[in-house]
């Protein structure tokens, strides 16, 4: 009886061996399928719609003058501030984990504690914002509560990623370090950060594809789906991409819908520009090493 059944949990785990890799392929190219689709339709539907006047337009009623200036300048402005709060922050706390915490436990809680802020929703993020930073600090709907937010909103990412590199760093070359007589920040100045820096960019990538990509957060903090000032200042009121294709794709003409997906390939060009940038400097720093 128990050959028997031996039996049948080896044949069950030939049979899932063998078709598992089939299923998941097939579930990947379906992804890759659907995401191909989406992608031609945007280009099928809005590519006619580019021009220079769609970025340097203000928002207007008119489809055919109307344009993304404001949200364009709204979403640099949010995502370049975020930016400098959460890389030195990320790295920081990243370094803390892994250079200078010895006890297991608090390592342990803190990086539990980071886990479960990057599964919070991304509106609870903007709802604490509006409370706390928008009306209990008095900086109002402006550029730098919705940096502040994005910034908390990447932090996990950008943490995880920059410990996994520092984790990739081989101890050999901090013993090395020490015994010819360096101090722990000087090894961790000259030794482990130019080894790290390059996989630490590639969290930095996804970080600023999140939050340029980020529309319920925003959304609670800035409230405005129609703006047509240009924000100068961090305390500015403002409004970004994602908004602003939201606009015009609620909008029953086809006219907007055709602008909307225009306004898309401009986002996603944007964002390819960014990580190309990116990219380049990880690969400079990495030839440095």
């Amino acid at each position: 009886m128990d050959h028997q059944i031996l039996i049948r949990r080896d044949r069950k785990k030939v049979i899932l061996d063998k078709y598992l890799p089939v299923i998941y392929s097939i579930g990947l190219l379906i992804s890759i399928l659907f995401i191909s689709l989406l992608l031609l339709y945007v280009i099928f539907t809005g590519s006619h719609r580019l021009s220079w006047e769609l970025i340097t337009n203000f928002p207007s009623a008119n489809p055919r003058e109307a344009g993304m200036l404001p949200a364009i300048y709204g979403s640099l402005w949010t995502v370049g501030l975020s930016a400098l709060i959460t890389f030195p922050l990320g790295i920081a706390t990243a370094i803390y984990l892994n250079e200078y915490t010895g006890e297991k436990r608090l390592r342990s809680f803190l990086q539990i504690n980071l886990n479960s802020l990057a599964g919070v929703p991304s509106v609870i993020f903007g709802l604490v914002g509006l409370s706390f930073l928008s009306y209990t600090l008095g900086l109002g709907r402006s550029i730098i509560v919705g940096a502040i937010v994005l910034a908390f909103l990447t932090l996990p990412l950008v943490t995880v990623s920059s410990l996994e590199a520092l984790k990739a760093v081989p101890d050999d070359l901090r013993f090395g370090g020490y015994a010819l007589g360096a101090t722990r920040w000087e090894v961790i100045k000259s030794i482990v950060l130019p080894r790290a820096l390059p996989m630490m960019l590639t969290g930095s990538i996804l970080a600023i594809g999140r939050a340029m990509g980020e529309a319920a957060p925003i959304l609670v903090i800035s409230g405005l789906l129609f703006i047509r000032e240009l924000p100068t200042s961090p305390i500015d009121r403002f409004t970004v991409m994602p908004l602003q294709l939201y606009n015009w794709i609620s909008r029953p003409q086809v006219e907007f819908r055709e602008l909307a997906s225009a306004g898309i390939i401009v986002l996603l060009l944007l964002l390819l520009s960014l990580n190309a940038v990116a990219i380049y400097l990880r690969y400079r720093l990495s030839k440095r090493r």
